[in-house]
């Protein structure tokens, strides 16, 4: 049985990985979160040490170590721009990381967590769960194996609706969150990276609190992209059949259908991780540096080649 210690145990995705690590066979000893809303732990490991003091859980993994009880991975669940002080904590107890998306929030700091990660034995894995999707698996196949010249039409379109809490809570800061092509939509463009090859062409027609859309071109598919928490971007048939979240893929004249098998692609990744896979440093690179450039890119005009849901955003 490996042993886990878990950073950020209220945010939403703990529960994903504290089920991860209990479907695998494996235990969590010791869970860190300022919140001490955390009772979803006793459906998992009720026996977990908790801590809402920094310190003390550091105190407390020290002694774990010293004791020939330490933890072999931590599993990393803090708001984005923590990720990177508590990668770092995790190596310097000599436990390997694995943290949610995105891995970091400035692509220089890749660079930095790939010297830490080579000064020792311990190694940093990032959630990339989407490649791990049967039906995205399927498509890298189709892609790979259609004449190398095809060029593929994608428009990927995600709305997940949220409340006002999104605006006040860390989520809502660019500075913490990496904005909302960053906490919503950095999986996607690892998929589409993966998929389709490097990115030539970025381009941004939004990019606002609640809203951002935009074009890009990869070595193998023009991308009209539109993400969104607004519900008030949701299409008409999502909205009468009372659903807050809407997701496509549409690829040419095809639907992509994936909206099924996404609870436990968690699981799958620490299987993965587990079995000696697993998506390191390199792997998330790609993802991090398009995030970073949407954010950081003057927006342009809506002309051209822009995502059509682009119309019904009112600034």
């Amino acid at each position: 049985m490996t042993n886990f210690a878990l950073v950020g145990a209220a945010g939403y995705i703990a529960p994903r990985h504290m089920k991860a690590i209990k479907d695998t066979g494996n235990s969590l000893v010791a869970a860190f979160d300022p919140n001490d809303s955390v009772g979803v732990i006793d459906s998992h490991f009720p026996d977990a040490d908790f801590f809402v003091e920094f310190e003390r859980f550091d105190r407390h993994i020290d002694l774990l170590r010293r004791q020939g009880a330490g933890v072999d991975y931590f599993s990393i669940c803090s708001p984005n721009y923590l990720h990177d002080a508590h990668i770092r904590h995790a190596l310097r107890n000599q436990a390997h990381a694995i943290c949610e998306k995105p891995l970091v929030l400035a692509p220089w700091n890749v660079d930095a967590l790939l010297e830490i990660e080579r000064e020792g034995d311990a190694k940093i894995y990032n959630i990339l769960q989407l490649r791990l999707h049967p039906a995205i698996k399927e498509l890298r196949d189709k892609v790979a194996n259609a004449p190398k010249d095809k060029i593929f039409d994608v428009d990927l379109t995600y709305l997940t609706s949220r409340g006002h809490w999104y605006g006040v809570s860390w989520k809502g800061d660019v500075k913490k969150s990496g904005g909302i092509a960053s906490n919503i939509g950095v999986h996607f463009f690892d998929m589409l990276g993966w998929v389709f090859g490097d990115v030539r062409e970025n381009v941004v027609h939004l990019h606002e609190t609640d809203v951002a859309s935009g074009y890009l071109e990869y070595d193998r598919a023009r991308v009209r992209w539109f993400l969104s928490i607004n519900p008030d971007y949701l299409p008409a048939e999502a909205k009468a059949a009372g659903k807050r979240t809407y997701r496509s893929i549409i690829i040419g004249d095809e639907e992509l259908e994936f909206s099924e098998g996404f609870t436990e692609l968690h699981t799958e990744s620490y299987r993965d991780i587990l079995a000696g896979g697993g998506f390191g440093i390199e792997d998330a690179r790609a993802c991090i540096e398009t995030v970073y450039d949407i954010r950081k890119m003057t927006r342009a005009a809506l002309s051209g080649d822009f995502h059509p849901f682009c119309k019904n955003v009112k600034l």
